[in-house]
């Protein structure tokens, strides 16, 4: 038996405009899939399913660089302008002019000067051509345009926390590199061996639930203890 429709008043919307007017539902990506059973697409952006590094944007470098050369070109061209006016040149660039005639190139200060500057240039086009953020793990991609990544810091814990569940194991250093991960355990009771292998096999698992693009290799090293001083 349906309900009649309910008369409206001149300040109440018809049902249809009510219907039009509520919200509606927003739809959520389902995340019930467990990470092992992740198994993710292939990348359609274009460039072949590899997921690259994050790039870092290195604003520090980039305001310094931008900054002296700003700098050295003002004060360039505020001289020249000077000479340009019948004016004298600076006092530093008469000196300067007047060092580099007299100095030859094989001496000690003008080679250090261009080794120095040599180095400069090619610690710039290091951070130009290299992505940086190597504090920044990606992470596989199951859908195109998104992205994701895991600082190291974080997926060190993760390891430190999965290690530290396995029987045995009184304490645990991990080091987590882009291509190794390096854990360092204690363990007080049980054999060697044993809390070793579970320990590959705890550690396993939790690279796997990562998530990440490149799963690092895992090196695990089982240890005592070092025994009390009396």
């Amino acid at each position: 038996m349906t309900e009649p429709d309910r008369p409206t008043g001149p300040g109440q919307p018809a049902p249809q405009e009510r219907e039009a007017r509520s919200p509606r539902p927003v739809l959520e990506l389902d995340q019930s899939a467990s990470a092992s059973e992740y198994n993710p697409a292939a990348d359609q952006d274009g460039d072949g399913g590899r997921v690259r590094r994050f790039w870092s944007v290195r604003r520090v470098p980039a305001a310094l660089v931008a900054l002296v050369v700003v700098g050295g070109a003002g004060l360039l061209l505020y001289d020249v302008a000077a000479v340009r006016a019948d004016r004298p040149a600076m006092r530093w660039r008469r000196a300067l002019a007047d060092h580099l005639a007299e100095w030859r190139l094989d001496e000690i200060a003008v080679l250090a000067g261009a080794g120095a500057a040599m180095l400069l240039g090619l610690w710039l086009i290091l951070l130009a051509v290299t992505p940086g953020m190597r504090a920044l793990l990606p992470m596989r991609r199951d859908r195109p345009h998104v992205r994701a990544g895991l600082r190291r810091e974080a997926a060190a814990l993760v390891l430190r926390d999965r290690a530290m569940e396995v029987s045995g194991v009184q304490s645990v250093q991990v080091r987590m590199g882009r291509s190794k991960a390096s854990v360092r355990a204690r363990a007080h009771f049980r054999d060697l061996d044993d809390v070793r292998a579970d320990l590959d096999e705890a550690l396993g698992a939790a690279l796997h639930e990562l998530g990440l693009a490149r799963p690092p290799d895992l090196a695990v090293h089982v240890g005592r203890p070092p025994a009390k001083k009396r």
